[in-house]
């Protein structure tokens, strides 16, 4: 998770920024939210000798780029049954490790996602100083994600109209409207991205991974990855067991589950963080939620009802919707040091002023005052996603699962629902299924869980640990998306200890 860039986002929020413009939006977190939609493919896996040793041997070109980093750029190609083919650029940065002499070798680090960049993450804090010591840390854009070869779809105001469309449609014009822009997604990305659309699952980057650690020559991949960046990692030991170093595996994506369990999980996820929102706040003295949870909870809802039927004025000539709203929500619950902004945006939108809330939906999706998006992230999640995991296309089906949701969680449910219609319509054909990931032979892998993680819940981290052959789970108890580097010395010790020697936490270790 970026958390770093979106608290100073919010601190400038709450400085004063009320029905003024939106300051400029901060990279969101690093899991899809709310709708997270992937899955672990099977694939027979060439050697590098097999038409690929000129990507494995290629010598990039490292230059100087900012804060002490060196960036490349790497080919792979478009696709791995053809590596004769075209190809694809794999943008790369590295910072050296601080004490040379001590150098362990490279840490490769992911955010999520999938769509967020890996060479801004890379340039944040994602690591402790006593790693940065040790590791040349290295970040990189996924295919189809930002500086690597990107893929396109809406444009800046397509993509307003997008995320502010009613996420859960209630009359049939709301539908219609939601299916509308549901196809013309679709329709865009094709028509913008060309051949690129169907190359960008999971499993390709995985490959360009493997290709990635062999031209920093590493024998062994080190890795950190969080949010959708543990499926990214679980899906490398799976297609190269006997490649696998030290991963750590942060927030984790369960690669077992079907959509349809992924975003029950998630639901429930954000519902679980919003009573803990809602119980610390009725506590508080400003609280702008009448006392009691479930009082609380039910002021949040009518809020969010109020919205649908007459969406709020923010000063920006753009309304707040239902969705956007719901948008604004979600980013507030996902870190405790984001609740004074949400409480604010609550009190504020209960005033009649949809300011705030609506600066948290843009600091989600990474836009910016000026009305453009920073990156192409919204563009490549679907992509991602809709090649990672089939969904359902079937108005029926998808109303029935959204119901079903909206009954298990209130605020969230219908919207995550509706959320994997695009998919469901999508111009290119999943290639992969749901199933167990063992990655039998690899060396231990370190799976950390928090207990209350709104995007990524707890019992999907204990899943993969116990799917792997290897995995060690690390349980956090708290509050919040993904645990390392996010307040917890516990955690953060445990962390490094293990990448820095191999040694694991104990079996059932949890950090309070």
């Amino acid at each position: 998770m970026r958390g770093a860039t979106v608290v100073s986002a919010l601190a400038l929020l709450i400085a004063g920024c009320s029905s003024a413009s939106p300051p400029d939006a901060a990279p969101r977190p690093s899991t899809s939210a709310p709708a997270t939609s992937t899955a672990t493919a099977t694939a027979s896996t060439p050697s590098p000798g097999e038409g690929l040793d000129r990507y494995y041997s290629q010598r990039p070109d490292w230059e100087d780029c900012d804060d002490g980093f060196e960036c490349a750029r790497l080919d792979v190609p478009l696709d791995y049954a053809d590596p004769g083919g075209e190809t694809l650029t794999i943008a790369v940065n590295r910072r050296p490790a601080r004490v040379p002499s001590r150098r362990i070798g490279a840490l490769l680090v992911n955010p999520g996602g999938p769509g967020a960049s890996g060479l801004d993450y890379a340039r944040g804090t994602p690591i402790s100083d006593a790693l940065r010591e040790r590791f040349d840390l290295v970040g990189f854009d996924p295919r189809g994600v930002g500086e690597s070869t990107p893929v396109t779809c809406l444009d800046d105001g397509e993509t307003d109209d997008f995320l502010a469309a009613d996420g859960s449609p209630d009359t049939a014009a709301e539908e219609r409207r939601v299916v509308e822009l549901a196809t013309l997604f679709g329709q865009r990305c094709a028509e913008r991205s060309g051949e690129l659309l169907a190359h960008v699952s999971t499993v390709e980057a995985a490959r360009d991974l493997d290709v990635v650690r062999a031209v920093l020559g590493e024998d062994r991949l080190r890795y950190l990855g969080k949010s959708y960046g543990t499926y990214l990692g679980a899906t490398y030991a799976e297609l190269f067991p006997d490649r696998v170093g030290r991963l750590v595996l942060d927030g984790v994506v369960d690669p077992l589950l079907t959509s349809a369990d992924l975003n029950r999980g998630q639901a429930l996820g954000f519902e679980r963080a919003l009573r803990a929102f809602v119980d610390d706040c009725v506590q508080r003295s400003g609280c702008p939620l009448p006392g009691g949870r479930e009082r609380a909870l039910a002021a949040v809802e009518t809020l969010l009802d109020d919205i649908d039927r007459q969406p709020l004025p923010t000063g920006t000539g753009r309304p707040l919707t239902q969705g956007l709203a719901v948008l604004g929500l979600a980013l507030g619950l996902y870190d405790e040091e984001f609740w004074v902004a949400l409480r604010q945006g609550l009190e504020e939108a209960q005033d009649g002023d949809g300011a705030t809330l609506l600066v948290l939906a843009d600091v989600y999706a990474d836009r910016a005052r000026d009305g453009n998006y920073a990156n192409n992230a919204i563009a490549a999640q679907y992509a991602v996603n809709c090649l990672d995991r089939a969904e359902s296309g079937d108005l029926a089906a998808v109303r029935a699962t959204a119901a079903r949701l909206d009954g298990a969680a209130p605020h969230f449910g219908a919207y995550l629902g509706w959320s994997s219609l695009p998919c469901g319509l999508w111009p290119v054909e999943a290639v992969s299924t749901p199933h167990p990931v063992r990655a039998v032979g690899a060396a231990p892998i370190l799976v950390v869980g928090t207990t209350r993680d709104p995007a990524t819940p707890y019992a999907w981290a204990r899943s993969l640990a116990s799917q792997l052959e290897s995995g060690r789970l690390l349980t956090h108890v708290g509050d919040g998306h993904t645990a390392y580097r996010q307040g917890n010395r516990c955690v953060d010790r445990a962390v490094d200890r293990y990448l820095l020697s191999g040694r694991l936490p104990v079996e059932g270790a949890r950090c309070g």
